[in-house]
């Protein structure tokens, strides 16, 4: 595969008119930031522009949606170009490939190491460290006048996927885009408040319930949560609302795998993966399927939860070993 220049990106998007965009399934802040900022630009330059979706969006995250978001597939029934964000594989976005492939060009923006670059022109950067970075430098190629919305929702791509700048793929390149972005009237402060202190107490209630009942192994080095449906059924809260509970268990002291299991339906579990310091959660994440990066991936695995979490610890395991290992 080939990565395509901005330039290469932007000349097909002026040469298109019906654009759909495709973040990947259980939506997150760089998905969502990503081709909300994307989005506000294509529609400034013209474009008939949608984000295409197959699940509902945590609640944290709607301030970013302003109407063009949507689960129709007929909103542009022959789209020009298709464009894949903060994903590479069609995996990531099942009941919406076929749509994807039905588009004349298609195009994938990406920053997972693991993502094989499956459309007709690929911008797939494993060092950046959010998929919105990559989406800044398209729309200054775009020559798109940079407003609030857009700044906002680049902001939100990088805060979140940099654990608000805390975590180890924060570089100049993210703070410097940030600071840019204040000459255009970004907001940090209320959509660090929308993002992070946002939470119903349903959320509160299920992290509380998983985390009472942590699994640790290796001597505490892997921390192992499990979301049932059970508990979502007693306490009210969505699924897409439970994915910063595997952050919080991340800070526990002496962990440095992560794990957090989901309970998708009766054969069908999905898993979020983050490590701390040395261990490599993207190659246990492959092994499932799934992808993402060193430090943070996912997957999901067609089996009940109970079974998956046995196959999941297995491999965390022997991460852990290999890891011991290397150093």
């Amino acid at each position: 595969m080939r990565n395509n220049t901005y330039k290469e990106l932007a000349d097909k998007i002026v040469e298109a008119e019906n654009i759909l965009l495709f973040p990947h399934i259980n939506i997150d802040g760089d998905a969502m930031g990503s081709s909300s900022a994307l989005c506000r630009g294509l529609k400034k330059l013209g474009k008939n522009a949608y984000i295409l979706v197959e699940d509902e969006i945590s609640d944290n995250l709607l301030f970013l949606s302003n109407g063009f978001i949507t689960k129709d597939e007929n909103v542009i029934s022959n789209p020009d170009l298709t464009i894949c964000v903060d994903c590479g594989e069609d995996t990531r976005f099942p009941k919406r490939k076929n749509k994807f492939y039905s588009g004349k060009t298609t195009m994938c923006i990406d920053h997972h190491g693991t993502s094989p670059g499956i459309a007709d022109f690929n911008m797939i950067k494993p060092d950046a460290a959010a998929t919105g970075e990559l989406i800044y430098f398209l729309l200054k190629e775009l020559n798109v006048e940079f407003d609030k919305d857009i700044s906002n929702s680049i902001f939100t791509a990088i805060t979140m996927d940099t654990g608000n700048f805390q975590y180890s793929n924060t570089d100049a390149t993210a703070h410097l885009i940030v600071a840019d972005l204040y000459n255009y009237g970004l907001e940090a402060n209320q959509v660090s408040v929308n993002i992070y202190e946002n939470n119903s107490w349903a959320q509160i209630k299920t992290e509380a319930i998983v985390l009472e009942n942590v699994e640790c192994y290796e001597n505490g080095k892997i921390a192992i949560g499990k979301v049932t449906r059970d508990i979502l059924n007693k306490t009210g809260c969505k699924m897409n609302e439970t994915e910063g509970i595997v952050k919080t268990i991340r800070g526990i002291s002496g962990v440095e795998i992560a794990a957090l299991v989901k309970e998708d339906a009766k054969l069908k579990t999905r898993v979020s993966l983050r490590a701390k310091a040395h261990a490599d959660v993207s190659k246990v994440a492959k092994f499932f399927g799934g992808g993402g990066h060193i430090k943070a991936a996912g997957c999901t695995i067609d089996e009940d939860i109970e079974t998956a979490t046995e196959l999941v610890t297995r491999r965390l395991i022997k991460e852990i070993e290999e890891s011991n290992e290397d150093r």
